[in-house]
């Protein structure tokens, strides 16, 4: 007897199953899996990188699935102006609120302790290409890429045809919103390595544990920030710009 193979296809992204269920994203993490940059991935591709045994995920991931519903918002199903309004006034707005206070106590932290835990200039270091990255890619996001995503989903309540933007397609600010979203991500993760996943030594001051919790709060805000922009925000704003454009 022929039997079915249970494997999909074209088996979901990392990304995608976060999408339906962000209550998924807390197995990700807590085996070190990205979810938002690297959401493009397959969970067989993630654990085959870090040496993971596949079969654990899924087992875990089967169990959220079957705690049942959840409180927790769907952001899957929100209109896409509504989206990239939470996403500035919840997740700008934080990045905007912590950026003064990690930057003053990075910098203070590196320079009393930065002799006898060297490490510490290179996690200053590595907070300050965040700040400066993200300052500026905040700023492009809310003066060019989030108006043009408004702009698309008012054209769809309204039934209005579009024109074609002046930067050509929303797939080109989207690329490098994508690619700054890597190289944030990126740093976040050197911080995570070089504090020992935020685990101040036994000879830290307060100001040093204050920052290295801080600078934990702040990846999990950005973990969430960047995966409902790369996962679900781009996605279908891209998907929404082609189908206006046919129209037109």
């Amino acid at each position: 007897m022929e039997t079915s193979n249970i494997i999909p296809t074209q088996a979901p992204s990392i990304g995608e199953l976060v999408s339906n269920d962000w209550r998924k994203a807390e197995v990700f993490k807590k085996y070190g899996i990205d979810f938002c940059c690297g959401g493009k991935r397959t969970v067989a591709e993630a654990c085959s990188k870090k040496n993971i045994d596949v079969s654990k995920i899924e087992s875990e991931l089967r169990e959220v699935e079957g705690r049942g519903t959840t409180n927790t918002h769907n952001f899957n199903n929100w209109e896409l102006d509504f989206l990239v309004d939470y996403i500035v006034n919840n997740h700008h707005k934080y990045v905007t609120s912590a950026i003064p206070f990690l930057d003053e106590l990075s910098i203070k932290v590196a320079r009393v302790h930065g002799d006898h835990h060297p490490e510490l200039i290179e996690i200053e270091q590595y907070t300050q290409e965040v700040i400066e990255e993200l300052t500026m890619h905040m700023q492009k996001e809310e003066n060019i890429l989030f108006p043009y995503i408004k702009k698309l989903a008012q054209a769809k309540k309204n039934n209005e045809s579009i024109n074609p933007p002046p930067f050509g397609t929303i797939a080109n600010p989207i690329n490098m919103m994508e690619a700054e979203h890597t190289s944030a991500g990126s740093a976040m993760e050197s911080i995570e390595d070089l504090s020992s996943r935020f685990t101040p030594p036994h000879d830290a001051c307060m100001s040093y544990r204050v920052l290295f919790a801080k600078l934990q709060e702040f990846q999990s805000d950005l973990h969430q920030h960047i995966h409902l922009e790369n996962n679900i925000l781009f996605p279908k704003a891209l998907k929404l710009e082609k189908e206006l454009l046919k129209q037109s």
